[in-house]
């Protein structure tokens, strides 16, 4: 498979509405094969195909259990809320604070074309509803309660005696 470009804020791909997936096709298969490489390669926790420059309704997530693949997924159900940090493969070097559910229960059909029901809880919610909004050309920046930060890489700096530093 291969890394594709990630699109980045201000690219009018990454605002527009996706169309769904009728049927699976070899340029599907690797299209996903492709969304994954990507992920892991850019260190993420979930990839929506718009960010790749494809419009069609396809996420991948991997939130440390193992990949999972969501084609025309849909929100069913939420329950609680959780706020904290939110940062996007589209919007390098930036965080902000964004309220989700705690919970949400997801039907979406796997890469066989069968439809499934997933739950997610604490970061996989978090992810499935972020991914989701990318398929609706929604991003996370306009969700913010109090705008974007920039992140801040700790580097070990051994002329201060070892200790860790903010640049």
């Amino acid at each position: 498979m291969g890394i594709r470009e990630v699109r980045e804020i201000g690219d009018d791909i990454l605002t527009k509405q996706c169309k769904d997936v009728s049927k699976m096709t070899l340029r599907t298969k690797i299209l996903i094969g492709d969304m994954l490489d990507t992920m892991y390669e850019k260190c993420g926790v979930g990839l929506a195909a718009p960010q790749v420059g494809v419009l069609k309704k396809i996420v991948v997530i991997d939130v440390g259990e193992g990949p999972a693949v969501l084609i025309n997924p849909e929100i069913i159900e939420t329950y609680g809320e959780q706020t904290g940090e939110e940062g996007c493969l589209s919007v390098p070097g930036k965080w902000g604070i964004v309220t989700r559910p705690a919970k949400v229960k997801v039907r979406a059909l796997n890469q066989d074309m069968e439809p499934f029901e997933m739950e997610g809880e604490g970061l996989l919610a978090r992810a499935i509803c972020h991914e989701i909004d990318h398929l609706r050309g929604e991003l996370y920046v306009d969700k913010t309660e109090d705008g974007l930060h920039d992140t801040a890489y700790e580097e070990y700096d051994e002329e201060a005696g070892g200790e860790e530093t903010e640049e």
